[in-house]
């Protein structure tokens, strides 16, 4: 059975006047013509509920919450102390077989790796479908749920709240009034990671515990034995189940220049990062994105942007027109500065406290749909208003902002950050063929060596430096990094034609 190194080698409820179907149609699996009254809630199921997926669950406990699932009952206890009449399951495949006809909606706080397998069946049984960010691990995967909620016309919600908030919405508005101007830079940044990163694989043997099941904690990833520093928590420091501090928090804080700047696919990247190995992501990085000129709006033009991105205590430089002492990380969690021709805008993770480094307050009149109680960066509101979608008819259903049209683009987006520094040791600024999700610049022929194992000895007073490095083809890497090979007895549903 390959693994993907080997592969790589060898080559009825009314919201503005919309009437809801009662939840078993909502679900897809239209049982009766019977309405319900506008009371009627929906029955979710929440998959990986050990933590996030915890807040998650109670940002949506107006609801029924019928279902639990999580590999590691012990790290989901105190959920199901939460809701005790909630059904519990170790396997999401099972609790589909079992009650998967009476959900409606599935939430998915999973680690990276399992997201896309997850949500692509749900949404294949017509369920509505809140997912964690990042919203898949690879570009592919992104694409697929993108194209599956389309088709299968549920609401869709990834879980960046932010989305939701009043920030990021005062942000567009802004910007789209020509407020700042045009804008040709954008600079962005977090502290993550918080957890380690830049780590090789342990050699150790540990054995299981007996609340975890290790063989589904894996999921569709490469068999490898289990050792208590891959979970819970930090699986997002190893490339195999998550895609680093860049993959967790992108989301989060590069929403608004998405969002604002109207992107889509840039047309070329590039990556720099700390001492990068097979195994994890690297400590710190920085990655820049260029984008193509998009149509111009009605008061700003829209021309070709470069976006950078900052990690690991990497910040951009500070501009001339920001006082002193003001501090960018001030949230605790991130920010940007979008450079325009007339101004330049600072904001909080997620759009949040956007303002002008000129002092001046704009007053632009609200043009865009806000979410009730979307003022700060908490759980609850956005969960509600993938709520409020699940329970309007398609046909007239008021989409989240972050549904899967939205987000899965985006999603693509920022695992080209991943793929920017995973492939930085070619040497070159990479050119991206979005439609057609491939690097036109990687010949068949190109190698890309990338280190396995890194030591460091004192002997008799005297330094001793052990690198070993790995070499794989570079297209293939690039292509295994776009569309993963799963393990034997996992198969992610066909994209749609």
């Amino acid at each position: 059975m390959a693994t993907r190194r080997t592969f790589i080698k060898n080559t009825l409820f009314t919201v503005t006047g919309l009437t809801i179907l009662p939840s078993y149609v909502v679900s897809g699996v239209k049982r009766s013509e019977v309405f319900k009254a506008p009371s009627d809630k929906l029955n979710i199921a929440g998959i990986g509920i050990g933590g996030k997926g915890h807040p998650n669950l109670v940002g949506m406990n107006t609801e029924n919450i019928i279902g639990l699932c999580d590999v590691d009952w012990k790290y989901a206890d105190n959920c199901f102390k939460e809701f005790p009449q909630a059904k519990r399951y170790k396997d999401w495949r099972r609790m589909f077989d079992e009650i998967g006809k009476d959900i409606d909606g599935i939430m998915i706080s999973t680690p990276d790796h399992t997201h896309a397998i997850i949500a692509a069946t749900a949404l294949t049984m017509d369920k509505h479908v809140y997912c964690q960010k990042p919203l898949t691990h690879s570009i592919y995967e992104s694409r697929l749920l993108t194209k599956l909620a389309e088709k299968h016309k549920v609401a869709t919600q990834m879980g960046n709240q932010g989305n939701s908030g009043d920030g990021v919405r005062q942000l567009c508005e802004w910007i789209w009034n020509g407020e700042i101007g045009e804008v040709k830079e954008v600079h962005a940044w977090t502290n993550r990671p918080i957890w380690p990163q830049g780590l090789q694989r342990p050699t150790a043997k540990m054995k299981v515990p007996p609340t975890l099941d290790w063989d589904l904690f894996l999921g569709p990833a490469p068999f490898r034995p289990y050792h208590e520093v891959y979970t819970p928590w930090n699986w997002r420091g190893w490339w195999d189940f998550g895609t680093g501090a860049f993959g967790d928090m992108a989301c989060h804080v590069l929403d608004p220049v998405y969002q604002a700047l109207k992107l889509k696919y840039p047309h070329s990247i590039q990556g720099s990062s700390s001492p990068i190995n097979t195994e994890s992501p690297p400590q710190s990085e920085k990655v820049e994105f260029r984008f193509p000129q998009r149509d111009n709006l009605p008061k700003v033009a829209m021309p070709e942007v470069s976006v950078h991105w900052y990690d690991g205590g990497l910040m951009p430089d500070r501009p001339d027109q920001l006082p002193d002492g003001t501090d960018l990380m001030r949230d605790g969690l991130g920010g940007c500065l979008f450079v325009g021709s007339k101004d330049i805008l600072l904001c909080d993770c997620g759009g949040f406290n956007p303002r002008l480094l000129s002092g001046r307050e704009p007053d632009v009149p609200q043009s865009l749909r806000r979410v009730p109680g979307a003022t700060g960066y908490t759980d609850g509101y956005h969960e509600q208003d993938w709520v409020r979608a699940c329970k309007e008819s398609p046909e007239s259903r008021v989409e989240t902002s972050a549904n899967f049209s939205y987000s899965g683009p985006f999603n693509e987006m920022v695992l080209l950050g991943v793929l920017a520094i995973r492939l930085q040791n070619l040497k070159k600024i990479l050119r991206w063929d979005g439609d057609n999700m491939k690097f036109t610049n990687i010949s068949p022929s190109e190698e890309l060596v990338i280190i396995s194992e890194n030591s460091f000895k004192v002997i008799e007073g005297h330094p001793h430096f052990d690198e070993k490095t790995e070499k794989f083809n570079a297209l293939a890497a690039a292509n295994e990094y776009i569309k993963h090979t799963y393990r034997e007895g996992w198969i992610l549903p066909a994209m749609p034609g």
